[in-house]
Protein backbone atom coordinates (compact mmCIF):
# COMPACT_ATOMS: atom_id res chain seq x y z
CA UNK A 1 0.00 0.00 0.00
CA UNK A 2 1.36 3.42 -0.91
CA UNK A 3 1.99 5.87 1.87
CA UNK A 4 0.29 9.23 1.51
CA UNK A 5 2.15 12.17 0.03
CA UNK A 6 2.75 15.25 2.14
CA UNK A 7 2.65 18.62 0.41
CA UNK A 8 3.45 21.32 2.91
CA UNK A 9 3.24 25.02 2.01
CA UNK A 10 6.01 26.88 3.87
CA UNK A 11 6.84 30.49 3.24
CA UNK A 12 9.37 31.35 5.90
CA UNK A 13 12.79 29.90 6.59
CA UNK A 14 12.72 30.63 10.30
CA UNK A 15 10.85 27.43 11.12
CA UNK A 16 13.64 25.40 9.49
CA UNK A 17 16.83 27.16 10.56
CA UNK A 18 17.68 27.83 14.18
CA UNK A 19 18.85 31.36 14.71
CA UNK A 20 17.91 32.63 11.24
CA UNK A 21 15.47 35.39 10.51
CA UNK A 22 11.96 34.23 9.71
CA UNK A 23 11.80 36.75 6.88
CA UNK A 24 14.13 34.72 4.67
CA UNK A 25 12.15 32.91 2.00
CA UNK A 26 13.14 29.41 0.88
CA UNK A 27 10.41 28.78 -1.68
CA UNK A 28 6.65 29.40 -1.70
CA UNK A 29 5.93 25.67 -1.70
CA UNK A 30 8.01 23.02 0.01
CA UNK A 31 7.25 19.39 -0.81
CA UNK A 32 7.91 16.79 1.88
CA UNK A 33 7.65 13.00 1.67
CA UNK A 34 7.15 10.62 4.55
CA UNK A 35 10.79 9.69 5.34
CA UNK A 36 11.54 6.20 4.08
CA UNK A 37 11.84 3.44 6.67
CA UNK A 38 13.88 0.24 6.65
CA UNK A 39 11.93 -2.35 4.71
CA UNK A 40 11.12 -5.86 5.88
CA UNK A 41 12.91 -7.18 2.79
CA UNK A 42 16.15 -5.41 3.75
CA UNK A 43 16.05 -6.73 7.32
CA UNK A 44 15.34 -10.24 6.05
CA UNK A 45 18.13 -9.96 3.49
CA UNK A 46 20.67 -9.02 6.15
CA UNK A 47 19.59 -11.98 8.31
CA UNK A 48 19.72 -14.45 5.42
CA UNK A 49 23.15 -13.33 4.28
CA UNK A 50 24.41 -13.64 7.85
CA UNK A 51 23.17 -17.23 7.95
CA UNK A 52 24.77 -17.99 4.60
CA UNK A 53 28.10 -16.60 5.79
CA UNK A 54 28.00 -19.11 8.65
CA UNK A 55 27.75 -22.01 6.22
CA UNK A 56 30.78 -24.31 6.13
CA UNK A 57 32.79 -24.91 2.98
CA UNK A 58 32.47 -21.49 1.40
CA UNK A 59 35.26 -20.46 -0.94
CA UNK A 60 36.96 -17.08 -0.40
CA UNK A 61 35.24 -15.78 -3.54
CA UNK A 62 31.83 -16.88 -2.28
CA UNK A 63 32.45 -15.29 1.10
CA UNK A 64 33.59 -12.08 -0.59
CA UNK A 65 30.40 -11.92 -2.66
CA UNK A 66 28.20 -12.53 0.41
CA UNK A 67 30.02 -9.85 2.42
CA UNK A 68 29.66 -7.45 -0.49
CA UNK A 69 25.93 -8.12 -0.92
CA UNK A 70 25.33 -7.66 2.81
CA UNK A 71 27.36 -4.46 2.71
CA UNK A 72 25.15 -3.16 -0.08
CA UNK A 73 22.05 -3.76 2.05
CA UNK A 74 23.67 -2.15 5.11
CA UNK A 75 24.46 0.82 2.88
CA UNK A 76 20.87 0.98 1.61
CA UNK A 77 19.47 1.21 5.14
CA UNK A 78 22.02 3.75 6.38
CA UNK A 79 24.23 1.48 8.51
CA UNK A 80 27.42 3.00 7.21
CA UNK A 81 29.90 1.48 9.66
CA UNK A 82 28.53 -2.01 9.09
CA UNK A 83 28.61 -1.53 5.31
CA UNK A 84 32.19 -0.34 5.30
CA UNK A 85 33.23 -3.24 7.53
CA UNK A 86 31.68 -5.73 5.11
CA UNK A 87 33.28 -4.11 2.05
CA UNK A 88 36.68 -4.39 3.74
CA UNK A 89 35.96 -8.02 4.63
CA UNK A 90 35.07 -8.66 0.98
CA UNK A 91 38.43 -7.21 -0.08
CA UNK A 92 40.32 -9.38 2.39
CA UNK A 93 38.66 -12.45 0.90
CA UNK A 94 39.04 -11.26 -2.70
CA UNK A 95 41.73 -8.60 -3.20
CA UNK A 96 40.77 -8.07 -6.86
CA UNK A 97 37.13 -7.14 -6.14
CA UNK A 98 36.59 -3.94 -8.16
CA UNK A 99 33.04 -3.30 -6.88
CA UNK A 100 34.21 -3.44 -3.28
CA UNK A 101 37.07 -1.01 -3.98
CA UNK A 102 34.57 1.35 -5.57
CA UNK A 103 32.13 1.40 -2.67
CA UNK A 104 34.90 1.48 -0.10
CA UNK A 105 36.19 4.58 -1.90
CA UNK A 106 32.76 6.19 -1.58
CA UNK A 107 32.92 5.80 2.20
CA UNK A 108 36.46 7.16 2.30
CA UNK A 109 35.24 10.20 0.38
CA UNK A 110 32.37 10.74 2.80
CA UNK A 111 34.89 10.60 5.64
CA UNK A 112 37.08 13.16 3.80
CA UNK A 113 39.92 10.64 3.54
CA UNK A 114 40.58 11.77 0.00
CA UNK A 115 44.04 10.31 -0.65
CA UNK A 116 42.85 6.86 0.42
CA UNK A 117 39.68 7.29 -1.66
CA UNK A 118 41.70 8.06 -4.80
CA UNK A 119 43.77 4.93 -4.22
CA UNK A 120 40.64 2.82 -3.84
CA UNK A 121 39.11 4.12 -7.07
CA UNK A 122 42.44 3.74 -8.86
CA UNK A 123 42.48 0.09 -7.79
CA UNK A 124 38.94 -0.40 -9.10
CA UNK A 125 39.88 1.12 -12.47
CA UNK A 126 43.09 -0.89 -12.72
CA UNK A 127 41.04 -4.06 -12.26
CA UNK A 128 38.19 -2.89 -14.53
CA UNK A 129 39.30 -0.05 -16.85
CA UNK A 130 35.79 0.41 -18.30
CA UNK A 131 34.14 0.67 -14.89
CA UNK A 132 32.67 4.16 -15.39
CA UNK A 133 31.03 4.22 -11.96
CA UNK A 134 34.52 4.27 -10.49
CA UNK A 135 35.16 7.31 -12.71
CA UNK A 136 31.99 8.85 -11.30
CA UNK A 137 32.96 8.28 -7.71
CA UNK A 138 36.60 9.26 -8.19
CA UNK A 139 35.38 12.42 -9.91
CA UNK A 140 33.20 13.26 -6.92
CA UNK A 141 36.10 12.57 -4.54
CA UNK A 142 38.35 14.86 -6.59
CA UNK A 143 35.66 17.55 -6.57
CA UNK A 144 35.38 17.51 -2.78
CA UNK A 145 39.14 17.10 -2.46
CA UNK A 146 39.62 20.47 -4.17
CA UNK A 147 40.83 19.17 -7.55
CA UNK A 148 38.07 20.31 -9.92
CA UNK A 149 40.05 19.95 -13.17
CA UNK A 150 40.71 16.26 -12.57
CA UNK A 151 37.16 15.89 -11.26
CA UNK A 152 35.75 17.33 -14.49
CA UNK A 153 37.84 14.86 -16.53
CA UNK A 154 36.49 11.84 -14.65
CA UNK A 155 32.91 13.11 -14.64
CA UNK A 156 33.12 13.77 -18.39
CA UNK A 157 34.13 10.11 -18.90
CA UNK A 158 31.03 9.15 -16.94
CA UNK A 159 28.83 11.53 -18.97
CA UNK A 160 30.24 10.35 -22.30
CA UNK A 161 28.98 6.85 -21.54
CA UNK A 162 25.39 8.22 -21.50
CA UNK A 163 25.32 11.82 -22.76
CA UNK A 164 21.53 12.05 -22.53
CA UNK A 165 21.55 11.41 -18.75
CA UNK A 166 20.79 14.69 -16.94
CA UNK A 167 22.20 13.42 -13.62
CA UNK A 168 25.59 12.81 -15.22
CA UNK A 169 25.40 16.20 -16.89
CA UNK A 170 24.64 18.00 -13.62
CA UNK A 171 27.55 16.38 -11.78
CA UNK A 172 29.96 17.27 -14.59
CA UNK A 173 28.57 20.80 -14.64
CA UNK A 174 29.26 21.24 -10.91
CA UNK A 175 32.94 20.41 -11.42
CA UNK A 176 33.21 22.51 -14.57
CA UNK A 177 31.55 25.44 -12.80
CA UNK A 178 34.46 25.53 -10.35
CA UNK A 179 36.84 26.10 -13.30
CA UNK A 180 34.85 28.43 -15.58
CA UNK A 181 31.27 29.37 -14.57
CA UNK A 182 30.40 30.96 -17.94
CA UNK A 183 31.68 28.00 -19.95
CA UNK A 184 29.90 25.58 -17.61
CA UNK A 185 26.56 27.35 -18.06
CA UNK A 186 26.98 27.54 -21.84
CA UNK A 187 27.85 23.83 -21.96
CA UNK A 188 24.84 22.98 -19.81
CA UNK A 189 22.61 24.85 -22.25
CA UNK A 190 24.15 23.09 -25.25
CA UNK A 191 23.55 19.67 -23.73
CA UNK A 192 20.00 20.63 -22.83
CA UNK A 193 19.34 21.64 -26.43
CA UNK A 194 20.95 18.48 -27.82
CA UNK A 195 19.72 15.87 -25.36
CA UNK A 196 16.94 17.44 -23.27
CA UNK A 197 13.55 15.77 -23.03
CA UNK A 198 10.32 16.06 -21.06
CA UNK A 199 11.71 13.76 -18.36
CA UNK A 200 11.25 15.52 -15.01
CA UNK A 201 14.97 15.52 -14.19
CA UNK A 202 15.64 17.92 -17.04
CA UNK A 203 13.62 20.46 -15.07
CA UNK A 204 16.52 20.57 -12.59
CA UNK A 205 18.76 21.54 -15.51
CA UNK A 206 16.14 24.11 -16.54
CA UNK A 207 16.19 25.61 -13.05
CA UNK A 208 19.96 26.07 -13.37
CA UNK A 209 19.41 27.67 -16.78
CA UNK A 210 16.73 29.98 -15.40
CA UNK A 211 13.92 28.72 -17.65
CA UNK A 212 12.04 27.00 -14.80
CA UNK A 213 11.49 28.10 -11.22
CA UNK A 214 12.22 26.02 -8.14
CA UNK A 215 8.50 26.09 -7.34
CA UNK A 216 7.62 24.69 -10.78
CA UNK A 217 10.13 21.88 -10.30
CA UNK A 218 8.82 20.92 -6.86
CA UNK A 219 5.19 21.16 -7.95
CA UNK A 220 5.86 18.85 -10.87
CA UNK A 221 7.55 16.31 -8.61
CA UNK A 222 4.58 16.43 -6.24
CA UNK A 223 2.04 16.06 -9.02
CA UNK A 224 3.74 13.29 -11.00
CA UNK A 225 5.12 11.05 -8.23
CA UNK A 226 3.07 7.87 -8.08
CA UNK A 227 3.84 6.89 -4.50
CA UNK A 228 5.81 7.99 -1.47
CA UNK A 229 9.00 6.14 -2.43
CA UNK A 230 9.14 7.81 -5.81
CA UNK A 231 8.41 11.16 -4.21
CA UNK A 232 11.18 10.66 -1.64
CA UNK A 233 13.71 9.57 -4.27
CA UNK A 234 12.96 12.50 -6.58
CA UNK A 235 13.06 15.01 -3.74
CA UNK A 236 16.34 13.58 -2.46
CA UNK A 237 17.84 14.37 -5.84
CA UNK A 238 16.12 17.68 -6.45
CA UNK A 239 16.87 19.18 -3.04
CA UNK A 240 20.57 18.33 -3.35
CA UNK A 241 20.90 20.13 -6.68
CA UNK A 242 18.82 23.06 -5.44
CA UNK A 243 21.19 23.21 -2.47
CA UNK A 244 24.21 23.32 -4.76
CA UNK A 245 22.57 26.09 -6.81
CA UNK A 246 21.84 28.12 -3.69
CA UNK A 247 25.43 27.59 -2.58
CA UNK A 248 26.74 28.88 -5.91
CA UNK A 249 24.59 32.00 -5.49
CA UNK A 250 25.97 32.61 -2.01
CA UNK A 251 22.66 31.73 -0.31
CA UNK A 252 24.29 29.59 2.34
CA UNK A 253 21.36 29.37 4.76
CA UNK A 254 19.06 28.31 1.95
CA UNK A 255 21.59 25.73 0.75
CA UNK A 256 21.79 24.29 4.26
CA UNK A 257 18.02 23.85 4.36
CA UNK A 258 17.96 22.07 1.01
CA UNK A 259 20.75 19.68 2.00
CA UNK A 260 18.87 18.87 5.21
CA UNK A 261 15.70 18.23 3.23
CA UNK A 262 17.58 15.85 0.94
CA UNK A 263 18.86 13.98 3.99
CA UNK A 264 15.39 13.86 5.52
CA UNK A 265 14.15 11.57 2.75
CA UNK A 266 16.29 8.69 4.12
CA UNK A 267 17.29 7.52 0.62
CA UNK A 268 20.68 6.57 2.01
CA UNK A 269 22.21 4.94 -1.07
CA UNK A 270 21.60 7.84 -3.46
CA UNK A 271 24.60 9.94 -4.45
CA UNK A 272 22.63 13.05 -3.53
CA UNK A 273 21.90 11.81 -0.01
CA UNK A 274 25.51 10.81 0.61
CA UNK A 275 26.90 14.15 -0.42
CA UNK A 276 24.22 16.29 1.20
CA UNK A 277 25.65 14.97 4.46
CA UNK A 278 29.20 15.78 3.36
CA UNK A 279 28.10 19.26 2.25
CA UNK A 280 26.68 19.92 5.72
CA UNK A 281 29.86 18.61 7.36
CA UNK A 282 31.97 20.93 5.21
CA UNK A 283 29.70 23.89 5.94
CA UNK A 284 29.97 23.21 9.68
CA UNK A 285 33.78 23.05 9.42
CA UNK A 286 33.85 26.35 7.53
CA UNK A 287 31.64 27.97 10.18
CA UNK A 288 34.04 26.81 12.89
CA UNK A 289 36.99 28.32 11.04
CA UNK A 290 35.25 31.68 10.64
CA UNK A 291 34.15 31.91 14.26
CA UNK A 292 36.15 34.50 16.28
Amino acid sequence: MNERLLLVPLVFLGSLLIGCSSSRVVTPTLVLPVPMQVSYESELGIARLGQMLSSPGLTPEQRAELFFQRGVIFDRVGLRAMARLDFNRALREKPDFADAYNLNGVYLTQNQEFAEAYESFDSALELAPDYVYANLNRGIALYYGGRPRLAAQDLKVFLDAEPNDPYRLLLWYLALERLDPKLALMTLQQFQQSHGSDEWVWDIVNVYLGTKSEEQLLNRIAEESTDNRQLAERLCEAYFYLGKRAQQKGEIDKAEVYFKLSLATNIYDFVEHRYSLLELDLMAQENELTQP
